[in-house]
């Protein structure tokens, strides 16, 4: 290929040591489909159905490295228990020809305390507005620990079949938040400078990737803009992503935006579902959506591709391989990010709402993608992640059981 030619998205590529049928990846977004912390069939029909609708790879969101690193108390973390239905996942999924990426990760102060049964953790104490609980400062033992579960994690991925890990380093959950001055008020050798900030998600990323030894891929998930006034931007993440490259512990970057903690909008782009959100909420969070919610949920303006400008930013800084995320809806889209040095893209509510796109866009590039991008997929991660204007179905949670299918 010469320096004028882009690649073929829809074309075999090497991610790592993984080789992928095309460029083109399902983006992690919650499932709400696992119970008890184990897989159930619902959660491997929704990821099969990715692959069979023509991903290269489908990510399976979110798999905690600890339990009070959970969002959900449902969320699965790496229990002996949960690997063999993880197994009958990649499975399921290599069936198709697709591969499978396992989202790793610490919810940090995003984590469910409640849920858990254990205190959300964060760089220094912090008050969640919408768990209305304070998160405790992170020792130092606790930063070794979580660091070593990485590494566990990304080997029981390997042992439960996975062909990459994509660790999550952004939208403020414990890694994103110690890059953050605005959340990480330390004085120790975690805060203060950037080097300082950024040594967590370092020694996060070289566990893994010593864990792993080019077995599988291993993904970067970064912010590159809290969105937030005081908080981590693209000034900061750019040394972050060239300190990533010099470490030689990535494969490829995956750049992403907002805050989970403090402004979760900033990423999704497009409308504010507040009234969904607040009819799936208990009180008193209900009431405070109803009646405080514009001040946390903001609405902003969506186009295609609307993390692309900051994002060329990094692809100038590195030589990595990166994905590109935000507003990937069809094929002019992903032909933009060839042409703009990315070497692959990730989708997420495009294919929430068509699974089969990629297939469809296979027969024919100018396939529109019917997402409107309406958002009212995000507060259905609490009952099963769907897209509401194609499936109105009961929420699942409430079946759910041993009859009713999760695997373990």
């Amino acid at each position: 290929m010469t320096a004028t030619e882009k690649p073929d998205v829809l074309a075999p590529a090497e991610l790592g040591p993984v080789r992928l049928r095309n460029r083109i990846i399902k983006a992690a977004t919650y499932e709400g489909l696992s119970h008890k912390a184990l897989v159930t069939k619902d959660l491997v029909d929704f990821h099969v159905a990715y692959a069979r609708g023509g991903v290269g790879m489908t990510t399976v969101a979110y798999c905690a490295v600890a339990k009070e690193g959970r969002t959900d108390r449902h969320q699965i973390y790496w229990t002996d228990e949960a690997m063999p239905g993880l197994r009958v996942l990649t499975d399921a999924v290599h069936a198709e020809g697709a591969a499978v990426s396992a989202q790793i990760g610490h919810g940090g102060p995003v984590a469910n305390p409640k849920g858990n049964g254990a205190p959300a953790l964060s760089p220094t104490k912090h008050f969640h507005a919408t768990s209305l609980n304070w998160a405790h400062e992170t020792s130092v033992a606790d930063i070794q620990r979580i660091v070593e579960a990485h590494a566990e994690a990304a080997r029981r991925a390997i042992e439960a079949g996975f062909d990459a890990v994509e660790v999550h380093l952004g939208h403020n959950y414990l890694a994103s938040s110690f890059l953050s001055p605005r959340i990480n008020r330390r004085t120790d050798a975690y805060g203060g400078s950037l080097e300082n900030r950024a040594r967590f998600a370092r020694e996060i990323m070289r566990a893994v990737h010593d864990a792993v030894g080019g077995r599988i891929a291993v993904i970067a998930k970064m912010n590159m803009d809290d969105g937030v006034p005081g908080g981590f931007w693209l000034d900061e993440a750019i040394p972050v992503a060239q300190w990533f490259e010099q470490d030689g512990t990535v494969d490829a970057l995956e750049m992403t935006a907002g805050s989970s903690l403090l402004n979760p909008m900033y990423l999704f782009k497009g409308d504010a579902p507040l009234k969904e959100f607040a009819e799936i909420m208990p009180q008193p969070i209900k009431l405070g959506v109803k009646t405080v919610g514009k001040r946390f949920l903001h609405s902003y303006p969506y186009k295609d591709a609307y993390l692309l400008e900051d994002a060329r930013q990094i692809r100038a800084a590195v030589k990595l391989p990166m994905i590109l995320l935000g507003g990937v809806t069809g094929k002019p889209v992903m032909d933009l990010a060839m042409s703009e040095g990315f070497e692959f893209v990730a989708m997420a509510r495009a294919l929430l709402r068509e699974p089969d796109l990629v297939n469809r866009l296979r027969e024919d590039a100018s396939t529109p993608s019917l997402c409107i991008h309406c958002n009212k997929c995000m507060p259905t991660n609490f009952t099963g992640t769907r897209c509401v204007l194609v499936d109105r179905s009961t929420p699942r949670r409430q079946n759910w059981g041993k009859a009713n299918g999760y695997v373990a």
